[in-house]
C-alpha cells in the first residue's frame, strides 16, 4: 500500500524518521528507520536516507508492505497477567508494545505473545492478525486489555462493549491547567479530513463518543486526569483532550511535536476494566498500579498545587 505525504510548514525541518513515526501512530522510529533502508520512503522517486531533514512542499511516497500473516508464530515473550481461565485472559500491556501485527511491526506483538502463551485456544473472530482481540490500545498507551480465550466470550464481550457494560477507565497527564474538577467530552470522531491516519472531531463520516474527565492533581502547567469512556473509538482519549486544548504530554501526533518530561509518547494508562464474565455472568472488576513510566513523569512534575 502506497501513501503519499506532503510536509507542512509546521513540519518543515523535522528528522524523517520521526515524522514518518509522528504521522503514521501504529510505526515506531526504528521501523520508519527500516522503511528507507529498505528503499519504502522515496521523493521525487528517488530514496532518501533516515536523517533527512523535512522541507515544506515535499512530498514524499510511502510503500507499507502488508504484513505477512501467515506467517505469524508464537513467540515467546514475556506477559503480565492479571487474571487467566479458561474463558478470558487479562494482560496488564507496557508501554511500546503493539497490540497485533502491522505495517513495520510484523512480529513482536501482543498476538504473538499470546499465541505462545494460549496455544490453540484463542478465538478466531478477530480474524487471522487479531486472534481474540475484543479492543486494542494504542502502541504507547499501558494498561489492562482483555482477549478472549474462544468464540462464544468473544461475542459476549463485544456486546458488552456495546453496550457499554465493559467499562474502561484511564489516567492520563495533559499539558495546561483544567480549571473545573470534572466535565464531559461528547463530540463525534472520525477520520481527519486531510491525514488519512489521524483521527479528529468532525462531524463528516463520524461516530458518536464521549469521554468524562475528573481532576487527580494539578501542577505547575500539566493536570493529571482521570478519563472514563462511555465510547470507544479510536485514539478517543487523545483526540478529545485535544480538542478541549489539553493534549497528553508526550502525544507527537495530536499535541506537541517535540518530546518533553523524557516521553515520546502519549502518557497514558489503562488502569480499571470492568466487565461481566462471559460464562459465569459474574461482574469482575481489575486494577493496576501506575506503571514506572508514568509515576516518573509525575515526579518530575514537581508539587501538586491547588
Amino acid at each position: 500500500m502506497d501513501t503519499l505525504f506532503k510536509i507542512t510548514a509546521e513540519e518543515n525541518g523535522v528528522r524523517l524518521d520521526t515524522f514518518i513515526a509522528q504521522a503514521l501512530p501504529d510505526i515506531s522510529r526504528s521501523a520508519a528507520q527500516k522503511l528507507m533502508d529498505n528503499g519504502l520512503v522515496t521523493l521525487n522517486g528517488k530514496t532518501v536516507k533516515k536523517n533527512h531533514k523535512t522541507t515544506a512542499g515535499e512530498v514524499f511516497e510511502i510503500e507499507l508492505p502488508e504484513p505477512e500473516v501467515t506467517d505469524l508464530v508464537p513467540q515467546d515473550i514475556p506477559l503480565d497477567i492479571v487474571y487467566e481461565d479458561s474463558d478470558v485472559i487479562l494482560i496488564n500491556k507496557p508501554r511500546g508494545m503493539v497490540v497485533h501485527p502491522a505495517p513495520g511491526h510484523p512480529d513482536g506483538t501482543l498476538v504473538n505473545a499470546l499465541m505462545y502463551h494460549c496455544g490453540d485456544s484463542l478465538s478466531g473472530i478477530g480474524g487471522v492478525k487479531r486472534p481474540g482481540i475484543v479492543h486494542r490500545i494504542d502502541m504507547d498507551t499501558s494498561g489492562l486489555l482483555i482477549v478472549a480465550k474462544n468464540d462464544a466470550s468473544h461475542a459476549h464481550l463485544s456486546d458488552q462493549l456495546s453496550d457499554r457494560s465493559l467499562s474502561r477507565v484511564y489516567e492520563a497527564v495533559v499539558y495546561g491547567r483544567i480549571k473545573e474538577d470534572c466535565g464531559t467530552i461528547d463530540a463525534p470522531i472520525g477520520r481527519h479530513p486531510t491525514d488519512r491516519k489521524r483521527m479528529a472531531v468532525t462531524e463528516k463520516n463520524s461516530r458518536h463518543a464521549v469521554t468524562h474527565y475528573e481532576v487527580i492533581a494539578r501542577y505547575n502547567g500539566f493536570t493529571h486526569v482521570r478519563c472514563i469512556l462511555e465510547t470507544g473509538r479510536t485514539h478517543q482519549i487523545r483526540v478529545h483532550m485535544t480538542h478541549i486544548g489539553h493534549p497528553l504530554l508526550g502525544d507527537l501526533v495530536y499535541g506537541r511535536k517535540k518530546a518533553e518530561k523524557g516521553l515520546s509518547g502519549q502518557c497514558l494508562h489503562a488502569k480499571r476494566l470492568k466487565f461481566i464474565h462471559p460464562a459465569t455472568g459474574d461482574p469482575m472488576a481489575f486494577e493496576t498500579d501506575l506503571p514506572d513510566y508514568f509515576t516518573a513523569v509525575l515526579n518530575k512534575l514537581g508539587k501538586e498545587t491547588e
